[in-house]
């Protein structure tokens, strides 16, 4: 959740098992009602629901889905038709914790891929149309633009003058950053090859900006129709970039104008 989402109604704090208890009971009305008011709510959600329900009964309570093995829930998000988020079942702050670059750190952006398959059902049940591998995309924000201090990486369909601005890329030398314009702002961008996101956006990132990992922000797309054949597309700004952003979020478009009417 980005920081511009926030819906301001103040900063109540919940104790954890009463937040994922009242979340069930609102959640017609929206868990991101409840994570609004909370930058905790995600994490006491995906703890003392999800991970509890996986735990206990082999459920996944609030959440799609939950993979204990590989340390991840995936959530729908309450904002937009398709939108999910992938989240640790583990405490991590966000794009800055160390554990995210630890040798033993999951692979969290190869899941959350896998995971599009969550957009894709929930695209089918709106009678929309499923989407080519370079309308989807993966997003995080800063540690200056989100709402919530657990991390999670946006799962939803990519706009439509997003993708076009990265067609270009397509055929990019791989592991080589260009820098692009688009959509007012400065990212670079780097061509990842096939057939499987074997390598960790958070690695690559942290290569040469070890020490500003809290300022980035990293979104990943289909550098094709089929990343399989076509590879990836690493996209990468930070606050400190002169015409940059903290969040990438504006090249998902949560209402999947591409993803049209069946």
């Amino acid at each position: 959740m980005s920081h511009g989402s926030r819906i301001r109604i103040g900063r109540m704090r919940l104790e954890p098992r009463l937040a994922a208890l009242l979340c069930a009971s609102v959640l017609a009305a929206g868990c991101a009602t409840l994570a609004a008011t909370d930058p905790n709510a995600l994490w006491q959600i995906v703890h003392f629901d999800c991970t509890a329900a996986a735990r206990s009964s082999g459920r996944t309570g609030l959440c799609a889905a939950v993979d204990l093995d590989r340390h991840f829930a995936i959530l729908k998000d309450r904002s937009g038709i398709a939108q999910h988020l992938l989240i640790p079942t583990e405490r991590v702050s966000g794009i800055e914790s160390p554990a995210v670059s630890a040798p033993d750190a999951p692979n969290y952006w190869a899941d959350a891929w896998q995971a599009r398959s969550y957009v894709q059902a929930s695209l089918v049940k709106a009678h929309r149309h499923a989407l080519a591998d370079d309308q989807l995309g993966l997003e995080i924000n800063s540690a200056y633009r989100r709402s919530q201090d657990q991390l999670h990486i946006h799962i939803d369909c990519m706009s439509a003058s997003a993708s076009a601005a990265l067609a270009k890329h397509r055929y990019d030398v791989a592991q080589r950053w260009t820098w692009d314009t688009i959509d007012g702002a400065r990212y670079r961008v780097m061509h990842i090859d096939g057939p499987t996101l074997s390598v960790d956006p958070f690695d690559i990132v942290a290569r040469d900006r070890p020490g500003a990992m809290a300022m980035q922000t990293i979104l990943v797309t289909g550098a094709g129709p089929w990343a399989q054949r076509d590879g990836w597309l690493i996209v990468n700004s930070a606050t400190d970039v002169d015409g940059g952003t903290g969040s990438a979020e504006v090249l998902l478009d949560h209402r999947c104008e591409a993803a049209g009417p069946i």
